[in-house]
């Protein structure tokens, strides 16, 4: 099959063939119809995730149709439309029986602890607990486009910070996963400020709900700007960046009683920030609460308000490429100059 390698990290990602995957007992195999370019991707590519090593297969925004099931898979069939969360959990530990497995240990995660999606086939194990059902109405690379950054800024708003009609939400970077979380928020009924240092980025925030914009460029304290924009402070702020700078801005622009949510996944220097602890968790009496992925059990919540016509999920998509243009959509990811969602949606 095909497949968007890269050999080294940084190295040149080629469409080459590769091995077919098998199937697990358990599991499918899901010929890809759609997969979309994130930032995650970006961090795979150049050696920032410590799971990674080349030869390496990236991508873990998928949509499909299943192809193949093993003999342990009872719940799909062949020709059925689906998608998964890019945690695959195992299903059975106590975590993912009490209804957390996207901290399950015994986790796969497509694309980064194995081969993942920018390739024609992907093999999903646990196919029973992990596959999500798409409803015929939603498009592929809508699908695809969710992904893992409405996905999981659903589950940061949704069941993590819970977030009520009016609170006022803060989102400190608009790439995907932040301006997923302003559509989120605004079909719940929240008011959003939308904080970023692309023009761009937030026109388009703007666009799909964000109440108030804050360009971050000379802005001295963008913490104290939020909390005047919104009269005191954000009960919710958001992080969608991973940044040391977008953490203390976050921190910052909650009034006292509020919920940061670490949505941004923070590499190399930014792992080990520096905490506010007596100003803003004693005090101030902040919580600080983080969020990776999101259950299979949960997209149904999240469908719902696709189907119900309250989110949109289309308006994210920017750019529709082939496969062969994977390489160099990940590569632009070099800076932050990007808008919206890409979604490889010609795979084979």
């Amino acid at each position: 099959m095909k497949a968007a390698l890269f050999t080294a990290f940084r190295s040149p990602i080629a469409v080459e063939e590769v091995a077919e995957p098998e199937c697990p007992r358990d599991g499918a195999v899901v010929r890809v119809r759609a997969c979309g370019v994130c930032r995650s991707d970006h961090h795979a590519w150049i050696g920032l995730d410590p799971d990674v090593s080349a030869p390496h297969v990236a991508g873990h925004e998928f949509a499909g149709v299943v192809e193949e099931t093993g003999p342990d898979c009872r719940r799909w069939k062949k020709g059925d439309r689906v998608t998964a969360p890019f945690i695959l959990a195992c299903g059975e530990c106590d975590d993912c029986r009490g209804g957390d497995p996207t901290v399950c240990n015994h986790q796969h995660v497509i694309g980064f602890t194995g081969w993942g999606a920018f390739a024609e086939r992907l093999a999903v194990p646990h196919a029973d607990f992990n596959l999500v059902h798409l409803p015929d109405a939603l498009g592929f690379a809508e699908a695809a486009g969710m992904g893992c950054r409405v996905t999981t800024s659903f589950r940061a708003l949704v069941d993590r910070a819970q977030v009520r009609p009016g609170e006022w939400v803060a989102v400190h970077g608009c790439g995907g996963v932040g301006l997923a979380a302003i559509m989120i928020a605004t079909a719940i009924g929240a008011r959003v400020v939308a904080i970023d240092i692309n023009p761009e980025a937030l026109s388009m925030a703007k666009a799909l709900g964000a109440e108030a914009t804050l360009d971050a460029r000379g802005v001295a304290d963008v913490g104290l700007a939020v909390r005047e924009l919104t009269g005191g402070g954000a009960q919710v702020s958001l992080d969608g960046l991973g940044v040391t700078e977008t953490f203390h801005n976050s921190v910052r622009s909650l009034r006292k009683l509020g919920r940061h949510v670490q949505i941004g996944m923070p590499l190399g220097k930014h792992m080990s920030p520096s905490v506010p602890l007596l100003e803003a968790v004693y005090s101030r009496q902040i919580s600080i609460l983080g969020t990776r992925g999101i259950a299979a059990s949960r997209f149904s919540a999240l469908l719902g308000l696709i189907e119900a016509g309250r989110l949109d999920v289309s308006k994210l998509i920017t750019k529709r490429i082939e496969l062969d243009g994977v390489g160099a959509a990940i590569a632009a990811m070099d800076g932050y100059t990007g808008v919206g969602i890409t979604v490889a949606d010609r795979i084979g």
